[in-house]
């Protein structure tokens, strides 16, 4: 597996051809993820192997919105099965890291550890002191592509969001839940001010 390779690839392509109305899921989403998946290699004790395809998976988990932002994880899986024979990986490796990529599809349904790693790394926001601050992207990604546009109906789908989310690593379990419910408790009495 030539890994740095195929991370200048997936990197020059994301930063050239991404759309400028994808507010949230650009390449600094990838990036994050990167380095949230990097942190819980480490934290989770991960081998070296299997943190290399998790962190091939987390640069091209969302490169299927390089073709649509319907159904983006499926064309994730297209590209990484086209693209990743010519940086020396497995076929056996490459439906491993599909395997991770589905499993960050909402909602979330990872089936083994390497996959709820990349799932709790995708939303690792959710239990970050910058969750108003990337939130506030993706509200602006979904009014540029026409999904909603209301404020109020935003906050109420994530009320609904955080109350049904879950994280899976035992890391992410402590250091992200005790953040995650404050950000729902405040969310709440917010919606809770909306006239109905």
């Amino acid at each position: 597996m030539n890994f740095q390779a195929a991370k200048i690839f997936i990197i020059n392509w994301l930063n050239s051809d991404l759309s400028p109305m994808l507010s949230y899921h650009g390449l600094h989403h990838t990036l994050d993820v990167l380095e949230v998946t990097d942190e819980l290699c480490e934290m989770e004790g991960i081998d070296e192997e299997n943190a290399t395809l998790l962190r091939t998976a987390a640069l091209f988990h969302d490169s299927g919105f390089l073709i649509n932002n319907k159904e983006h994880e499926l064309l994730g899986c297209q590209i990484v099965r086209e693209k990743l024979p010519d940086f020396g990986y497995s076929h056996e490796q490459i439906e491993k890291i599909c395997g991770m990529i589905m499993a960050t599809k909402i909602p979330q349904s990872p089936k083994n550890h390497l996959e709820q790693i990349l799932c709790d790394a995708d939303l690792d926001y959710l239990g970050r002191d910058d969750f108003y601050r990337i939130g506030e992207t993706l509200f602006h990604e979904l009014k540029s592509y026409h999904v909603l546009q209301d404020e109020k109906v935003w906050n109420r789908i994530q009320v609904g969001f955080l109350e049904n989310h879950r994280f899976f690593t035992k890391t992410n379990v402590a250091r992200r839940n005790p953040k995650k419910g404050q950000h729902l408790s405040h969310l709440k009495a917010l919606v809770s001010t909306y006239e109905e």
